[in-house]
C-alpha cells in the first residue's frame, strides 16, 4: 500500500483530472505573478512619492485599462470551464463493452465485492476487504448501500461517488498502474466510519483472470 500523502494517479480517468488540475495549478501561479508583479512595480515606480509628500499620477477613468482587467478574467474562466466540462465528461464516460463488472454495496460498516461471473468478497470494519483489479481493463462499477449515505473514494484514482440509499451509481475504472491503493467511506455513516476502509489492488490481467475463475492471485 503506498505511503505518500500525494495520490499516484493510478487510473487513466485520474490522469484526465491530474491533467485539469495541473492547468487550473498554472493558471493561478500566471495569475498570481501578474498581479504581485504590478504591485512591485507600483511600489518600485511611485513608492518614493511618498518622502517628498508628492502624489503619484493621478486619473479617474481608463476605459481602455477597465475593459482589458475584465475581459482577461472573464476569457480565463471560460477556458478552463470548457476545459473541465471535457475532462469530466471523458471521466463520467461509460464504455460500450467493460471488461469487468463489479457491484460494491457499502453498509454500517463494510464493504461487498460482487463480481459478475465471479467471487463475492466481503469485508467489515475490523477485517476491510480488498477489490482486485486487472491492469490495462475497463471495470463498471455499480455502487449501492443498504442503509445510509457512503461514499467510495479511492484517493489514487482522484474519484469518490455517493453511495446513495435506493440510487445505483454507475462508473468506470481502468487502471493504468499495478499496486494496492487505500480507499475509504468519506461520508460520516456512524461510530465506526473512520473504519470503514477497503483496498483496491491492481494486478496483471493474466492474474486477474487466473483470481476471478478460482485461481491464486
Amino acid at each position: 500500500m503506498h505511503g505518500q500523502t500525494w495520490p499516484s494517479v493510478a487510473t487513466t480517468q485520474a490522469s484526465v483530472l491530474a491533467s485539469d488540475w495541473r492547468i487550473f495549478t498554472i493558471a493561478g501561479l500566471a495569475v498570481a505573478v501578474l498581479v504581485w508583479g504590478l504591485i512591485l512595480f507600483a511600489m518600485a515606480r511611485w513608492g518614493r512619492a511618498r518622502r517628498t509628500d508628492a502624489l503619484p499620477p493621478q486619473f479617474r477613468r481608463n476605459n481602455a485599462l477597465e475593459i482589458t482587467w475584465t475581459a482577461i478574467p472573464l476569457v480565463i474562466v471560460c477556458a478552463l470551464f470548457v476545459y473541465t466540462y471535457h475532462a469530466e465528461a471523458d471521466v463520467e464516460a461509460l464504455a460500450t463493452h467493460p471488461d469487468v463488472r463489479v457491484h460494491v454495496n457499502a453498509y454500517r460498516w463494510g464493504w461487498t465485492f460482487a463480481y459478475t461471473g465471479g467471487p463475492t468478497i466481503d469485508g467489515t470494519a475490523a477485517d476491510p476487504p480488498q477489490m482486485l483489479l486487472p491492469l490495462g481493463r475497463t471495470t463498471r462499477i455499480e455502487l449501492t448501500t443498504s442503509d445510509v449515505t457512503h461514499a467510495f473514494w479511492v484517493p489514487d484514482f482522484l474519484f469518490k461517488r455517493d453511495a446513495i440509499p435506493g440510487i445505483v451509481n454507475r462508473f468506470d475504472l481502468a487502471p493504468d498502474k499495478v499496486g494496492t491503493f487505500l480507499g475509504r467511506c468519506t461520508q460520516f455513516c456512524g461510530l465506526q466510519h473512520a473504519h470503514m476502509t477497503f483496498t483496491v489492488r491492481v494486478v496483471p490481467p493474466d492474474a486477474f483472470d487466473r483470481w476471478v475463475h478460482g485461481g491464486a492471485s
